[in-house]
């Protein structure tokens, strides 16, 4: 806890200092333009990755950055998705997993969740990623079959997305998009997937679709 305390007391006189209009400017409101949808893990630090400030995104975290599909539980997730689509207007979602990820990794052996019950529950919501990556148990190594498994989750999260009526309205309308990412913390790689052929790639290989994107849809 002192820790935390000094953390705050530093904060108060450098940072908050430092940028104080900001912060006044942040009392009226919020416009996030994406909402990051990711892991509760400890070493993952979105705004840190994506180099944003505060009031440009919309955080959900939880274990493996699962999202259940529309009615299928009681959590905050439905009520963050529709607020942030139909309340606050974002643009982008992004699934973003990441590397080393232990409720992943609890999905390939779910013999280790035994005493972790709500965990164990939690998880069913991504079982779709194990049976996406069911064929290649025997030909990939222990990390690659991990590495897999969680870009196979974001991107089952991303269908699990499109059951939310308030996303199901706003893909059809041209104004959200979805994006599954995966960060790999001991590198600072960044893997986004890409359609166009089938894969994850380096987001610096895509950094020109994503502008070609944005610049249609401010033409729109």
């Amino acid at each position: 806890m002192r820790k935390l305390v000094e953390g705050v007391l530093r904060y108060q006189r450098d940072v908050h200092a430092e940028h104080g209009e900001l912060f006044e400017s942040l009392a009226k409101g919020q416009r996030p333009h994406t909402l990051f949808v990711t892991c509760s893990d400890s070493r993952i630090h979105p705004s840190l990755v994506t180099s944003t400030k505060p009031g440009e995104l919309f955080v959900m975290r939880n274990a493996g950055a699962i999202i259940p599909p529309y009615g299928a539980a009681s959590g905050g997730e439905s009520a963050t998705i529709e607020f942030a689509v139909e309340g606050l207007g974002v643009q982008d979602i992004v699934v973003c997993g990441h590397s080393h990820c232990g409720a992943m990794q609890g999905l390939l052996n779910r013999e280790a969740l035994k005493r972790f019950k709500e965990m164990d529950a939690w998880l069913r919501f991504g079982e779709a990623a194990i049976r996406a990556t069911a064929a290649w148990v025997d030909t990939l190594s222990p990390e690659e079959l991990l590495n897999a498994v969680i870009q196979r989750s974001a991107l089952a999260q991303l269908d699990h997305l499109r059951t939310h009526p308030s996303v199901a309205a706003a893909i059809d309308e041209g104004r959200v998009r979805l994006h599954a990412w995966e960060y790999r913390f001991e590198s600072g790689d960044v893997l986004a997937y890409d359609p166009s052929c089938g894969r994850f790639r380096p987001i610096a290989e895509l950094a020109d679709s994503y502008q070609d994107a944005l610049a249609t849809a401010k033409r729109d």
